[in-house]
């Protein structure tokens, strides 16, 4: 019964040893892209306020554009900048971003979208 556990604890030990070097690998990896994420995004947050004027407006007209997307702007302005306040202030638990698109350069021309984060 000795030698089982002891061997058990052996496999074990040797497991852990083998698979941690990968993971050791990619964290600096995503510890780094959650910081310029981060820095990116509490930077850029101002510019939510014309992309999604731009947006609204031509989906529903520029009066629209100017009144509910101007305000929506502001709250998505707001949300990217906290997200990336956030992203720096955590950035060593590599999560994902909680604003889709992860940068706004990303894609202009698409909503900007409020998710769940999770592990990278």
């Amino acid at each position: 019964m000795k030698k089982t556990i002891q061997m058990l604890i052996i496999t074990f030990a040797i497991f852990l040893v083998a698979i941690n070097p990968a993971f050791a690998e990619q964290y600096p990896d995503k510890v780094v892209e959650k910081l310029g994420t981060g820095l990116a995004n509490a930077v850029t947050g101002v510019a939510e306020i014309p992309k999604t004027i731009n947006i609204v407006g031509n989906q529903d007209g520029v009066i629209h554009g100017m009144t509910v997307g101007f305000i929506t702007g502001i709250a998505n302005a707001v949300g990217r900048s906290l997200s990336g306040a956030f992203d720096i202030a955590t950035f060593l638990i590599p999560t994902t971003p909680f604003v889709k698109p992860a940068y706004i350069w990303d894609d202009f021309s698409r909503k900007t979208t409020f998710v769940e984060a999770q592990m990278r």
